[in-house]
């Protein structure tokens, strides 16, 4: 407000006239053209919309740099935006050096950078340069800026294990940049450390597949190598379309991957041939020697089907390898895709098993009843709590005989489970359900066999892993079937009805509990809920 003064003229500092007289225009016009200024104008012009608070015009220079980064502007652009704490500028520049790092530390701008800068770009992960270019980059560095208290703090950002010997040897000791101490804590860690306990660095590329040919990914080991990675996920039969190896016990078969370049992954989808109800189990390994391998998924004690979505730490990686260990029809394990990338999305994980949020019980998410009886396969899991009458819209099973099984695609760690049951009528059932990795040991999760249940169940338990949910009915008060119309897990309500209760959900409006009535004499042992129907098996009976 100097101008309300008797003053004519006001010295606006650190301001260049050209850019200021820029910012006038927007100021009395609207408008700005950011096309036609110089990267040096649009860098001044970006630092006076911050200074004045204009943040529309600060938004929108930043985008439009955002387009015309380059490796020999980057830096540049870099060093203006963390000086503003312009942070999605800031990580444009940070995603742009990370996939031309090579270029970027030859480039002048490399020089120019503040030393604030220059460590947050050299010291991540995913700055994927090797580190003897790295470790010349900071030398030219420091001598730019001229070899005083910083050097070692600049050096120290070199991971010299990664170095070979020879490099160690030849190029950072006659340097005289790092201590002989620090050389030789180098060349202990190198010698003693496993391989993939060292901290390699490797390409970023977010939620992108990059187990592509489009990205030098090749399959290595394995039979039929073509079929994993040409992206076809619909065509394949018994004869073709997947990619295979012998299942032995040593575990030395597999399929590998060979990545690009070292790339930091943390999600890892695989479809599992699924033409038929075969299960498979497997684990996958990951390394970057072919040497030393790192376990990161386990479901080696699992039986799983069709897609899996597997996450994991994240992890720098150049190979990745498949073994099967169990085939539920031959001794050959069959993968018809794979795909692997890095996501900012990841699982919630618990002992390694993904911990879901939505259901995971759905046919999109290639879980299967694989016991019951229904008019339509998988009605229990399409979703339709609507339509269902006498006739259809359940699965059920016999008393004292059988009962629902449903298999998920892929082990999760389990912690509730919704249930609607047939609630056309005012009967009650009795129920308990089981979980089960394997079809073969089985933990009760949840025991309803001493309380009358009807309609809809909100279930919580402590979490359980589980590829199998079984569900049995041991009473119905008006015959001997079981009903179920529809199952979720994990459940998709807030509402929870914990163990000991009777089981309903008082948030579904029209549901209220009532006492059973005596069982009808007349009713019939029929699968239906009325009238006997017992010539009207379906197509899941073929499952039995």
């Amino acid at each position: 407000m100097k101008e309300s003064q008797p003053q004519a003229e006001v010295c606006l500092k650190e301001t260049r006239a050209e850019a200021f007289s820029m910012l006038l225009h927007y100021l009395y016009t609207g408008r700005a053209s950011l096309s036609s200024a110089r990267e040096e104008l649009l860098l001044d012009f970006l630092g006076l919309a911050h200074r004045y608070g204009l943040q529309p015009l600060e938004d929108s220079t930043s985008e439009f740099l955002r387009t015309i980064l380059h490796t020999n502007n980057v830096c540049l652009v870099f060093d203006v935006a963390s000086l503003y704490s312009l942070s999605v500028l800031s990580a444009a520049c940070c995603s742009y050096m990370d996939r031309h790092a090579p270029e970027v530390l030859n480039s002048d701008g490399f020089l120019m950078l503040s030393k604030t800068a220059l460590l947050t770009v050299v010291t991540r992960d995913s700055f994927a340069a090797s580190e003897k270019e790295i470790f010349l980059a900071l030398c030219r560095w420091c001598r730019q800026h001229g070899e005083g208290a910083e050097t070692q703090e600049v050096m120290s950002a070199v991971r010299l294990p990664l170095m070979t010997l020879t490099e160690m040897l030849n190029v950072v000791r006659p340097s005289g940049l790092v201590t002989p101490d620090d050389l030789l804590d180098a060349i202990k860690t190198r010698s003693e450390s496993r391989n993939m306990d060292l901290n390699y660095r490797g390409m970023l590329i977010p939620e992108e597949n990059i187990a592509t040919m489009k990205y030098g990914s090749q399959v290595v080991k394995g039979e039929l190598k073509s079929a994993l990675l040409d992206g076809d996920t619909q065509n394949y039969d018994l004869d073709h379309g997947f990619s295979r190896h012998p299942i032995e016990e040593d575990g030395r078969s597999g399929i590998q991957v060979k990545l690009g370049q070292p790339s930091i992954i943390n999600h890892i989808r695989l479809l599992l041939w699924d033409r038929d109800s075969r299960s498979y189990s497997y684990y996958i390994e990951v390394s970057m020697d072919e040497l030393d391998w790192v376990r990161v998924v386990d479901h080696s004690k699992y039986l799983c089907r069709s897609w899996q979505n597997l996450y994991f730490p994240p992890r720098v990686c150049r190979y990745i390898r498949i073994v099967g260990t169990h085939n539920t029809v031959n001794k050959v394990f069959h993968l018809v895709a794979f795909e692997c990338m890095f996501t900012n999305s990841p699982a919630t994980l618990e002992n390694g098993l993904v911990v879901p949020t939505e259901n995971v019980a759905t046919v999109a998410s290639c879980a299967s009843v694989i016991e019951g009886v229904s008019r339509s396969r998988n009605a229990l899991l399409n979703g339709d709590t609507r339509n269902y009458d006498w006739d259809s819209g359940y699965t059920c099973h016999q008393l004292g005989s059988g009962a629902i099984v449903i298999q998920l695609a892929q082990p999760y760690a389990i912690g509730s489970l919704r249930l609607l049951l047939w609630d056309c009528d005012d009967r009650s059932y009795s129920y308990y359900i089981e979980a089960s990795t394997n079809q073969q040991q089985w933990t009760k999760v949840v025991d309803r066999t001493r309380m009358p249940c009807r309609s809809w169940q909100t279930l919580k338990f402590d979490k359980q892993p589980a590829s199998f949910i079984r569900i049995v009915g041991t009473h119905n008060t008006a015959n001997e079937v079981f009903h179920c119309v529809h199952f979720e897990c994990p459940a998709q309500l807030d509402t929870e009805i914990t163990e000991g209760s009777p089981g309903l959900d008082s948030s579904d409006p029209g549901v209220a509990f009532q006492q059973p009535r005596p069982q009808r004499p007349s009713r019939t042992h029929s699968l239906l809920p009325s009238q006997p129907s017992s010539s009207s098996s379906s197509s899941s009976q073929s499952h039995h």
